[in-house]
């Protein structure tokens, strides 16, 4: 197992674009040149809208758990919509231009600026500009001096952020040869004491590029919460206030019954 460690800037590298085609992997040295080859790999045609419905698993520490429906949509960079339960239940998170707005029944309840670091590392990933990907990774706390790598359900995977074998430092991993992210250890909590673990899973080709239509998350290795994704779409053409946080609950919504 390698790592180097080197400063955070932005390197230009040339690339072909080899689509969502397997082959040999390139063992890049930098955590800058891994995000701009996830970008170059799948150049112009990793899909710019997805629809899916998730299953979500919320487990209690009474062992409980408790399942609902949630239906998402995403549009490449940046945006992405959740309604949870029934599309005109009001229970919808979206996310736009780097922040999020909660609403309860309608009313909104929360809205601020946020980095969605699952966002940016399974999808935005492939649109924005190196650069700009690296300064949002870069200020939610992973060191992106560092690159090491391992081995991760049977695959190779870099690791961004620690060494091999460290598993409480802040951290994500890529899969080495299909260049998609796998893995995020996170501290959360009021105070950071905690670690949360998401796990990517089961990926299989949508489009041209990948989802991973099995998502964990583990907290102090307790599991917390399972999302199971199914009725994938690519290639959706969507009203264009289905992301406005003002003018949400009056798009044509996606999903027919």
């Amino acid at each position: 197992m390698k790592s180097f460690r080197f400063a955070p800037v932005f390197i230009v590298l040339t690339l072909i674009s080899c689509g969502g085609e397997e082959s040999a992997p390139i063992e890049y040295t930098t955590p800058a040149e891994v995000l701009v080859a996830m970008k170059a790999q799948y150049e112009g045609s990793w899909y710019e809208s997805m629809t899916f419905i998730q299953t979500t698993i919320q487990h209690s520490a009474d062992g409980s758990t408790d399942t609902t429906t949630w239906f998402e949509a995403m549009e490449l960079p940046g945006k992405l919509r959740i309604d949870i339960g029934e599309p005109t239940s009001g229970n919808t998170w979206i996310f736009r231009n780097d922040s999020i707005y909660v609403f309860n029944q309608g009313t909104l309840t929360d809205g601020r600026p946020t980095f969605h670091p699952l966002l940016l590392l399974g999808f935005d990933a492939y649109f924005l500009d190196s650069a700009s990907l690296i300064n949002k990774l870069d200020s939610l706390g992973f060191d992106l001096g560092l690159l090491s790598d391992t081995t991760w359900q049977g695959r190779e995977v870099y690791i961004v952020g620690a060494e091999a074998g460290d598993m409480e430092t802040q951290q994500f991993w890529i899969d080495k040869e299909r260049l998609y992210f796998v893995r995020l250890l996170q501290d959360v909590g009021p105070d950071g004491s905690s670690q949360q673990d998401i796990q990517f899973n089961q990926y299989e080709p949508l489009g041209d590029g990948w989802v991973a239509p099995e998502v964990l998350f583990y907290v102090d290795g307790n599991l917390q919460m399972e999302e199971f994704y199914h009725s994938m779409s690519d290639g959706i053409e969507f009203d264009s206030r289905l992301f406005s946080p003002t003018q949400w609950s009056s798009a044509d919504h996606w999903f027919s019954p």
